[in-house]
């Protein structure tokens, strides 16, 4: 490749690499030839955790006396599905009418090579960055997000690393480039209550205990009232339901047992710890209040890891991420703090930390795309952007 400026070409080499978490696919390796021209060091290692795929990762450092930037990614995607549903294949990288067609087109392969395409014009104008740029990309974000981001942040602050700012590249913009960035995450919590009765004929149900009414009453006390309001810079906290299971196939059989698992995106008026105190009192006081009823019997199952919430307040970095974007575009972007989490909120503990990629309306659909226009213009945004940030 030539020297890599131009984003389609850099995107085009790394949706033709079948990188399906976990499997690398070629793609850090593809990143690692692209990267070389501009006189990145490049490092890939590889986390392992028992119970869990083995990932490769790539952390790439230009070195320079000032700040340090560190741009952060992931280059696997989500399997395409049924490949004959795509219009064109999936890791063909087609161009059709002005769009590239690919898995990971915007989710976030179009991300990385937008970010390379322009460090390198940057280069092409202004010769050696005065500071460092960093490219902390994981192959686990699709994944499970245990041998990914954390670790290789932990690995790189272990070796002396340390960050100003960082930039995750993944598709924020609703509609059209400009349209916003994200500087916080809502958190995330997950749990399953399982509801305890006694299996018994359907025709004879006093002499069994249905364990579904109880689970009605339970999640009905987790959905109303409302956790609450929301907050100056976030949403209200939602709790959703999102699955019910007894296992059992048989009209005509009471079941022993009923399972409901939910989620909550919750907003600053929480922790983690406060939000489970709150899911308890309400199991707790649902559960008693069942007339002459037995109580309810239930067991709660916390899932792991749950996703704090947070909000970079860093004036510098928005504002001048804000600049590039309305410069670029003419529309002052929005700052939100909506959607999931991302691997942001393993950044923020290292340091302030926004993000801001491509239009995300296909991501992880049938026929993902993107405009060409698009990816120019993103690189065109990142190119200014590092001129702010470096004072150029």
């Amino acid at each position: 490749m030539r020297q890599p400026t131009d984003p389609a070409e850099i995107l085009a080499a790394l949706i033709r690499c079948p990188s399906v978490t976990p499997s690398e696919g070629g793609a850090l390796a593809a990143l690692e030839k692209i990267l070389a021209p501009l006189g990145f060091s490049v490092e890939r290692p590889t986390f392992a955790e028992v119970g869990t795929p083995d990932v490769e990762n790539l952390y790439a450092r230009l070195s320079g006396n000032g700040p340090h930037l560190m741009f952060a990614g992931h280059t696997d995607v989500v399997p395409p599905g049924d490949e004959a549903a795509w219009s064109h294949a999936p890791f063909s990288a087609e161009i059709v009418d002005g769009e590239m067609y690919g898995r990971g087109a915007v989710d976030m392969k179009g991300g990385i090579a937008c970010f390379i395409a322009a460090v390198a014009r940057h280069a092409d104008k202004h010769g050696t960055l005065p500071g460092s740029v960093s490219l902390l990309i994981t192959g686990d974000e699709e994944g499970p997000s245990i041998n990914g981001t954390v670790k290789l942040l932990e690995w790189a602050a272990n070796k002396g690393e340390s960050w100003d700012g960082a930039i995750v590249g993944e598709p924020t913009n609703p509609d059209a480039m400009g349209d916003m960035i994200k500087i916080g995450r809502r958190g995330s919590l997950s749990a399953t209550v399982t509801v305890n009765g006694t299996q018994g004929h359907a025709a004879y149900p006093h002499l069994a205990d249905n364990p579904l009414p109880g689970l009605l009453a339970l999640a009905g006390a987790l959905l109303t009232p409302a956790f609450d309001a929301g907050t100056a810079d976030f949403q209200p906290t939602n709790l959703e339901i999102t699955s019910i299971d007894t296992g059992n196939p048989a009209v005509n059989v009471i079941p022993a047992k009923a399972t409901f698992a939910f989620n909550i995106r919750f907003n600053d008026s929480w922790t983690p710890d406060t939000l489970k105190g709150e899911v308890v009192a309400r199991l707790d006081s649902a559960a008693q209040a069942r007339g002459g009823a037995k109580p309810v019997r239930y067991d709660l199952s916390w899932r792991d890891r749950p996703s704090p919430v947070f909000l970079t307040r860093d004036e510098k970095l928005i504002g001048l991420l804000s600049g590039a974007v309305e410069r670029v575009t003419g529309r002052a972007p929005k700052l939100s703090t909506s959607g999931g989490t991302s691997d942001a909120r393993f950044i923020k503990d290292y340091c302030p930390v926004v993000e801001f990629g491509l239009v995300g309306q296909t991501m992880h659909m049938v026929d993902e795309r993107v405009a060409l226009a698009d990816l120019e213009t993103l690189t065109a945004i990142y190119e200014r952007f590092l001129e702010n940030w470096f004072g150029r």
